[in-house]
């Protein structure tokens, strides 16, 4: 369906999409609103609070299946993202990514800020007194190889979909997710024989909060992959239309370059 269709269909003179009234925002709403307070009574042991989070978690899935599937049906079968439409959702998400890297940027903010200056509290001296820290040529390498791998098998996919190949596109799909769920199960076993928790000291805390956001955004980032690969299988991405998997692309390069830099400074240079 071409803009002129739409115009048409629309009765509009512009090539933007005016959505329809929908009951999703009102309902994840709902959603987020019960997760907070149920989590909050479940820690502070009130009866219902986990049933409650559980209630609103169920809700927020379910709205964000339904509210995605509008989008998809909207822009891959109603043809009504359009190239101006396309290009404010690049915008949206280059925007995210930028928060993204804000919210990274206060982690390594508070690791330098620490060890650059270590106080008399830990010793004056980074690492804290105490912590054994990790090597960082075992496992961190290894997640580095895989990370970095994954970024050029979906670069490959990208171009593979550019080039109208829908099955090298669907094997470097695959091959990514398959390296990001690696990565992730090597990232867990790094946390399971770790000889430091997040409550021994400053060190700890700011580890294991840095890599722990990382490693959930690799989860996220694994899911919006699976997605595509699902999406692709459908027939919903063409050579011209397949801003879905430039969002997916571009949130699992920011997830590369982040842990480049968690590797440099916290695993290596940090040790």
């Amino acid at each position: 369906m071409n803009v002129s269709t739409i115009e048409y269909k629309n009765n509009q003179k512009h090539p933007f999409h005016l959505v329809d009234p929908s009951p999703w925002p009102l309902v994840a709403s709902i959603g987020a609103l019960c997760m907070t307070f149920g989590g909050v009574m479940y820690m502070h042991n009130y009866s219902g609070g986990g049933t409650l989070f559980l209630t609103g978690l169920s809700t927020t899935i379910f709205v964000m299946y339904t509210w995605w599937k509008d989008i998809v049906r909207e822009g891959t079968y109603e043809g009504q993202h359009t190239k101006e439409v396309q290009q404010g959702l690049r915008s949206g998400m280059i925007l995210f990514i930028v928060s993204e890297v804000m919210f990274f940027f206060a982690f390594f903010w508070a690791f330098f800020h620490s060890s650059l200056s270590p106080t008399f509290d830990i010793g004056g001296v980074w690492p804290p007194e105490g912590i054994e820290v990790l090597n960082p040529w075992e496992v961190p390498l290894l997640n580095t190889v895989l990370l970095l791998s994954s970024g050029a098998t979906v670069t490959w996919a990208h171009h593979a979909i550019v080039a109208g190949s829908r099955k090298d596109a669907f094997i470097g799909l695959v091959l990514t997710v398959i390296l990001a769920v690696i990565f992730t199960g090597f990232q867990a076993l790094e946390y399971y024989t770790s000889p430091f928790t997040i409550s021994d000291s400053v060190y700890g805390a700011t580890f294991f909060l840095a890599t722990g956001f990382h490693g959930f955004h690799v989860i996220i980032g694994t899911i919006f992959l699976t997605i595509c690969t699902i999406r692709l299988i459908y027939h919903h991405f063409t050579r011209e239309h397949h801003f879905g998997f430039e969002a997916a692309a571009w949130y699992w390069h920011f997830v590369d370059v982040v842990w480049l830099f968690l590797f440099v400074t916290i695993y290596w240079w940090g040790s």
